[in-house]
């Protein structure tokens, strides 16, 4: 802004000077943001705050024991809370914000997905991801819904089938 009024300010004292032939300066364009600049700043911004992720994973009928039952992940400056897989699953969070993909999200209603069952293994994902509310349900019922549950290890165990 103040480069654009210093050349029209230069541009309108040589022509009020008296010059017949003075001819004035054009104003260059000034840069402008393109909604995808903006968006990437914005991105850049939301990633250099630190922010404590908050989950509280409730995981069923796995096929492993040890994976079924309900686990507390928090993300921050330190992984905690009691999920097995803390350290690893906090990484693999970091890794989708980064992308800007959303692992809670669920498959639209309308993708066509294989038939294929891949167990009873069910979860719910509750609390807060990214500065939102997250309450997601995740199957195995179909090849679209283990996809998503791959997608989402370590965050979501490994299961059998």
């Amino acid at each position: 802004m103040l480069l654009r009024s210093l050349v029209l300010a230069a541009a309108l004292a040589g022509t009020t000077a008296g010059a017949a032939s003075a001819v004035p300066l054009p104003v260059p364009p000034l840069p402008l943001l393109s909604p995808s600049d903006q968006q990437a700043d914005q991105r850049a911004d939301r990633q250099s705050v630190p922010r404590s992720d908050s989950l509280t994973l409730t995981v069923s009928r796995s096929g492993n024991p040890a994976a079924d039952g309900t686990w507390e992940l928090t993300c921050g400056e330190r992984p905690g809370g009691d999920h097995p897989a803390a350290a690893e699953a906090c990484e693999r969070l970091a890794g989708f914000a980064r992308a800007g993909e959303d692992p809670f999200a669920p498959v639209p209603a309308d993708r066509m997905c294989t038939q294929v069952y891949g167990g009873a293994a069910t979860a719910q994902v509750t609390g807060v991801w990214q500065g939102r509310r997250i309450d997601a349900r995740f199957s195995r019922a179909n090849g679209c819904e283990i996809d998503r549950w791959k997608n989402a290890e370590p965050i979501l165990p490994s299961v059998r089938g």
